[in-house]
């Protein structure tokens, strides 16, 4: 029995290398883009394996084959780009024609077995474009708005709960604190507090357990894994797709049972929309083209944009200790706003200018990656022919890196952002993308992560462990859930 078997898998693979390896050189005749020749079944994966991460590879290959390149990731066809003119073509002139995502198995176990579900990882149609209108007028407040002056004021209360929080770990813990998940729960329960007016007390073991999956999940997607690119290897993955349809899971049954049913016991139809989940609904009730899915899943994954900020701010603090002369000037920006009388809050961000290019700054050290798109119609970029359904990947990490667009990228410098007394940004420095699918949700990320590094440094000194090398990877936002301890000792309040 066992040989027969052992038989059909041989014959199998060796069918299989056939008809991918015609497969492959036969849809690459179509392309005028060139490319490093594909091996069967892994295409050219075992060109990026040389790399620490996917991206170096990609600015590597760009220096053989140019700023534009086709190349198979498995059976995938991909074509990588690699400078801004290409980019913008991508996400701006051609946003329609480029407006797919992949089709990764993991992110359909992410959101209840269809991908479309979510806003970041779904497809371009009508109904997202519906959807993001709903969350516009939340995601992307005017500065002179309620919902601006609402951020304020909820950044500003859970600074103070987790200040005090932090306090008590000092006391507890020596001054060595495992501050990533005390992190992880102010901005998690920032982002309940604005979109669901709704906050949960930091030893609540339930809201633990989800601010904690939902840093599991966000680790994860911004990983690759081989299945992505060879889906027939997904009987070996079983493991690794039913613990991330798990974590999904719980988080769903969560929000549904902490925000969802006790808006819907609450709710007026008749009267404005309290915050964003009471929004929500009331689409639903509204518009034929939303179900519960549509509604459920976007509340889920704009919630889900606290472990963004988290990691945002668990980076820069590390910069910060990595590069004293920041934090230093950081502080003194502190004292000169403040007046050493009152705590920082979200509108001083205007006249601390430093440390919003320190945070600008990380995120372009960082490099954290652009989702890839897929051509939904056969098109051109770059004059070249792109076959429909090819993924396109568009290497920020190039954008971030390179001499072409930055002086000294390879140092740490927050005053590149700055100028006239202003924080400007470059038009190629693109970390939250750009065009039709640019995250709405940038102003949050931004502001609460403002409020946490400023509340950190005024209230605490702050060193990193002698024993801990942090793990910090290159074009990646996200740090593994089970980060490096930092040492916090209160200042005194002279």
């Amino acid at each position: 029995m066992y040989a027969t078997i052992l038989f059909a898998l041989y014959f199998s693979a060796i069918l299989s290398l056939f008809f991918v390896y015609k497969y492959l050189t036969l849809t690459r005749i179509k392309s005028t883009i060139k490319g490093p020749n594909p091996l069967p079944i892994i295409g050219s994966l075992h060109l990026l394996g040389k790399y620490p991460t996917p991206f170096e590879g990609f600015t590597a290959l760009s220096k053989i084959y140019g700023d534009i390149y086709s190349i198979y990731l498995g059976s995938a066809r991909c074509v990588v780009v690699n400078n801004f003119a290409l980019i913008k073509e991508v996400l701006i002139k051609k946003g329609v024609q480029f407006g797919g995502r992949p089709n990764y198995l993991r992110y359909h176990k992410l959101f209840g077995g269809d991908r479309n579900n979510s806003l970041a990882l779904c497809d371009w149609s009508s109904l997202q474009e519906t959807r993001r209108h709903i969350a516009r007028i939340y995601c992307s407040p005017r500065f002179t708005s309620y919902n601006y002056q609402l951020l304020d004021t909820v950044s500003s209360n859970e600074l103070d709960h987790f200040i005090v929080e932090l306090q008590s770990k000092c006391i507890q813990d020596r001054n060595v604190i495992n501050l990533k998940p005390i992190v992880l729960a102010a901005c998690a329960n920032m982002f309940t507090q604005y979109m669901c007016t709704t906050r949960f007390p930091y030893d609540m073991q339930s809201f633990q357990n989800i601010v904690r999956y939902y840093d599991e999940v966000f680790w994860d997607i911004n990983q690759g894994y081989a299945v992505d690119f060879m889906p027939w290897l997904a009987p070996f993955y079983n493991r690794h797709m039913n613990k991330l349809a798990w974590w999904a899971g719980e988080v769903r049954k969560f929000i549904l049972s902490n925000v969802v049913d006790v808006h819907l016991k609450t709710i007026d139809y008749d009267e404005p929309p309290r915050d964003f989940t009471d929004a929500l609904l009331q689409n639903l009730k509204t518009d034929s083209k939303l179900n519960w899915q549509h509604i459920l899943f976007e509340l889920e994954d704009f919630l889900g944009g606290h472990s963004a900020v988290g990691n945002l701010v668990m980076l820069t603090l590390f910069n910060l200790v990595k590069y004293p002369y920041v934090k230093k000037r950081i502080e003194e920006e502190i004292k000169t706003v403040t007046a050493g009388s009152r705590k920082v809050g979200l509108f001083d961000k205007n006249q601390m200018v430093y440390t919003e290019a320190t945070i600008f700054e990380t995120l372009r050290a960082t490099s954290s990656p652009i989702v890839p798109h897929v051509a939904t119609q056969d098109t051109e970029l770059g004059g070249h022919f792109v076959e429909k359904g090819t993924c396109i990947i568009l290497n920020n990490y190039e954008l971030n890196k390179s001499n072409e667009y930055w002086e000294n990228p390879s140092e740490f410098l927050p005053e590149r952002f700055i100028r006239d007394g202003k924080v400007v940004k470059p038009a190629h420095f693109i970390p939250f993308g750009t065009g039709k699918r640019t995250c709405i949700g940038q102003q949050l990320v931004s502001g609460f992560s403002f409020v946490l590094v400023a509340g950190i440094v005024q209230h605490f000194e702050v060193e990193l462990t002698n024993t801990i090398s942090p793990c910090t990877k290159a074009a990646c936002v996200a740090l593994p859930p089970d980060t490096f301890p930092i040492i916090l000792k209160p200042k005194s309040k002279d």
